[in-house]
């Protein structure tokens, strides 16, 4: 399995999903993508098996993924601070791989009927559906 890890900013919740899932599924390859290299960096050092930066890693490992990993503003251009090119978020949207996307409730995009979870919970959610 190929899970594709897509994170901005500074990679944080990327880093803190990347432990989780080598702890518990450590054969799983993962590759990280930031959308900036602090980001790639931090997912990195978290136990990624790849890592790449910008707009092409995203695009071509959406061609490559199993599963994507990402908060849900990657499916969304210019979210992210304008972090997430058009072309980043149709490459996600298009790709026929599944998307986990994470409800990160920020820069002005609201998911209405989800509360906020907590990263908690949001990984032990992840972690279950990669076991199926």
């Amino acid at each position: 399995m190929n899970v594709l890890m897509i994170d901005a900013q500074g990679g944080g919740l990327g880093k803190q999903i990347i432990t989780a899932i080598k702890k518990t599924y450590p054969s799983i390859s993962i590759t990280a993508v930031g959308t900036n290299s602090v980001a790639t960096s931090n997912m990195l050092k978290a136990g990624a098996d790849h890592g790449a930066t910008g707009e092409n890693a995203v695009i071509v490992g959406c061609r490559h993924a199993d599963i994507i990993i990402a908060p849900i503003g990657i499916v969304i251009a210019d979210s992210m601070f304008g972090e997430v090119t058009p072309k980043m978020a149709a490459a996600v949207g298009q790709s026929t791989a599944k998307r986990l996307l994470i409800p990160i409730n920020q820069c002005s995009n609201i998911i209405l009927g989800v509360h906020n979870l907590s990263i908690n919970d949001i990984i032990t959610d992840i972690l279950n559906d990669l076991q199926s």
